[in-house]
């Protein structure tokens, strides 16, 4: 009971529509020129391609990612799990429908791009980047490999980030020497590069707001500034000139990149000494008042 009450209808409708965003963009633009997708989803493509047909690629994206998800329970909690299961789920259906049940012909060329392979990657990459930072987004995932890098990366001495990248790099040589040719492969790096790009842009948003940091004498008169110019609030912190020892103020202020000149110009004009630096933000949330 004490779960189902923290499943959000919201999450659950952006995780299908997560799922099914991933499945157009792998059944209609990658599988029908046999480029690979990264990770689980990947690997299930390769498995699909040389083994008889009714291993499909619905049956090994259930078959290899569920475990997966099973096993990283403890680390992941409950509700993670239960929505990444159903966002597969809700891929792998959604893969089965457009390849075998609907009229589609998805044999031999996508139904939108042909057999261009460039387009097809990066098409393909957007589409299904876009459907897995959904997942993100909405506290599920669409691949498993993830759960694999944090259960494995830290005990071969890996970074989570440089986990997934060896595994897709090795992914590809496997997938090589398999067709026995390099072109796909290299091809379906560029679906990886498109996909890895798009999730970044939906998780962290297309235009990451900016952090100041800025290390003055005269934080009254710079706040006051700063607080009419943009209207929004920001945080004074007590520091000490590392060289000098004098007392000085660390204002911290988040504004976007449209802002900054007029930021550095209003500091500068107040305090020309003033020391800023400036750093990405990936997500803010804030009630919008000014403290």
């Amino acid at each position: 009971m004490e779960l189902a009450k923290k499943i959000q209808g919201k999450n659950v409708i952006m995780l299908t529509l997560a799922g099914i965003i991933n499945a157009f963009g792998v059944t209609i633009f990658l599988t029908p020129v046999r480029l690979y997708d990264s990770g689980i989803s990947g690997t299930s493509m390769l498995l699909s391609q040389v083994t008889p047909d009714y291993l499909s690629l619905s049956v090994f994206l259930l078959l290899l990612n569920i475990p997966v998800f099973l096993y990283g329970l403890k680390k992941q909690g409950i509700l993670f799990t239960l929505y990444a299961i159903y966002t597969v789920f809700i891929y792998s259906l959604m893969a089965w429908m457009i390849t075998d049940v609907l009229p589609v012909d998805v044999s031999m060329a996508s139904p939108l791009a042909g057999t261009d392979l460039l387009l097809c990657a990066l098409f393909g990459g957007v589409i299904s980047g876009a459907g897995s930072g959904l997942a993100i987004r909405f506290g599920g995932a669409m691949d498993g490999i993830e759960v694999l890098a944090v259960i494995f990366a830290k005990r071969i001495g890996l970074t989570v980030g440089t986990f997934v990248m060896a595994y897709n790099v090795v992914l590809y040589v496997i997938c090589g020497i398999v067709i026995e040719s390099w072109i796909l492969p290299l091809y379906s790096i560029v679906t990886y590069a498109a996909a890895l790009k798009t999730v970044d842009f939906i998780v962290d948003g297309f235009d990451r707001a900016k952090c100041a940091m800025i290390v003055t004498t005269k934080p009254t008169l710079i706040c006051n500034a700063l607080s009419a110019e943009f209207e929004s609030g920001m945080t004074w912190i007590d520091a000490r000139g590392g060289y000098s020892n004098t007392p000085k103020t660390m204002i911290y202020f988040v504004l976007n990149r449209f802002q900054i000149t007029k930021m550095r110009q209003i500091v500068h004009e107040i305090d020309p000494k003033a020391y800023i630096t400036l750093s990405e933000v990936a997500d803010v949330f804030s009630a919008n008042q000014k403290e």
